[in-house]
């Protein structure tokens, strides 16, 4: 009897299986929106909602896959891309690469590739991705580039942008009046190439609706399956997450440039190796062994300078006074949202012969 009530409700939800009869008579075909339920491979005969997931079943053949066209140009970040490019590949959406002429694109590290379409011939796509790179500095100066992206953006249904890709869409003029993000390091570039928009450095990703921009390098696998979740569904997502093997974490909150060391000192002239940089939003803690400056002493006279003029984002430093070793110091500053923080450097022996260990922390205090 439980069987029978089941299969009753979900005729009522749906309607009825086609038969291939029915089917071969051209009667009209409704599907669940491919949102990788169980439902996704059946057909039924009438509109309604889907037995499984409780979706609005929509016509079959109003079902279509999203096209993707991701802008190349020389010097492109190759996971911006690539990342996103395998999120959309799983989903079933279908993907064209474009570039301002047809010649190969040198991508960052080697990669070469050679574009689907170039400016004057490529077909209209649902999605528009932007990758960054070191490439992304010519290319937003690029008027070519910014045409094609202001025309494309207008006429698509969402425009997303990876790592500085975020620096393009700003010259085109597209994210006047929204909030987005970028690459840790180019937050005060984005700033200054867009003036009217309000940049974050807490998110791994910022969707305005339209426009979707993303922050460094794997932050554009997030922002694709977010963009997949909106156009195909949560559980959708989450299916193609699991095919990738990713840990895809919707409400994550990791973001590469709310880490403490956004407001490490810019410590130059030092010949050393890094040992290990660690920490979160609230502390960090760098340790290198360094071989010259050859003393203590010299080694504590060259961060007290560059701490005192090269803190990052800090309104005031305050200095303390170098202990009676001459090998250990303290600060303190004040960062741009005015929280207060710690410093402290520390010059030590180690046991290879004329090298030093140099430790410094830092630690935002409590309010």
């Amino acid at each position: 009897m439980k069987t029978i009530l089941n299969l009753c409700f979900c005729a009522i939800l749906a309607g009825v299986l086609l038969t291939p009869a029915q089917a071969a008579e051209g009667a009209k075909l409704y599907v669940c929106p491919s949102c990788g339920c169980a439902a996704d491979d059946r057909t039924f005969d009438k509109p309604g909602k889907c037995p499984a997931c409780g979706m609005d079943l929509i016509e079959k053949s109003a079902q279509k896959n999203p096209t993707v066209a991701i802008l190349l140009f020389d010097g492109a970040e190759v996971i911006d891309y690539a990342g996103p490019w395998e999120v959309f590949g799983q989903a079933g959406f279908n993907i064209v690469t474009v570039a301002e002429n047809s010649k190969p694109i040198d991508a960052v590290f080697g990669q070469k590739l050679i574009p689907d379409y170039t400016f004057g011939n490529a077909p209209a796509a649902d999605i528009v991705l932007v990758p960054g790179g070191r490439g992304s500095r010519q290319a937003m100066q690029n008027g070519a580039v910014l045409k094609w992206l202001q025309q494309r953006a207008q006429a698509s249904n969402y425009t997303m942008s990876v790592c500085t890709g975020a620096l393009i869409l700003a010259k085109a003029g597209l994210l006047d009046g929204l909030t987005a993000t970028t690459f840790h390091d180019a937050l005060d570039l984005l700033s200054q190439a867009a003036p009217k928009t309000h940049v974050v450095s807490d998110q791994r990703y910022v969707d305005n609706g339209k426009i979707i921009t993303t922050a460094g390098l794997s932050s554009g696998i997030d922002g694709a399956l977010h963009l997949v979740s909106k156009i195909k569904g949560n559980g959708f997502a989450q299916a193609t997450a699991l095919t990738l093997e990713y840990q895809w974490d919707p409400d994550g909150k990791f973001a590469r440039a709310a880490l403490a060391d956004r407001y490490f000192p810019k410590i130059d002239n030092l010949d050393g190796e890094v040992l290990s940089t660690d920490g979160d939003a609230n502390r960090w803690q760098f340790q290198a062994l360094i071989a010259k400056p050859d003393s203590a002493v010299a080694i504590v006279d060259l961060i007290r300078k560059q701490v005192a003029s090269a803190t990052p984002h800090a309104r005031s430093v305050t200095m303390a006074a170098t202990n009676g070793n001459g090998n250990q110091f303290g600060w303190t500053f004040v960062d741009e949202q005015g929280h207060d923080w710690n410093g402290s450097a520390l010059i030590e022996p180690s046991n290879q012969g004329g090298k030093f260990v140099l430790t410094v922390k830092l630690a935002r205090r409590s309010s």
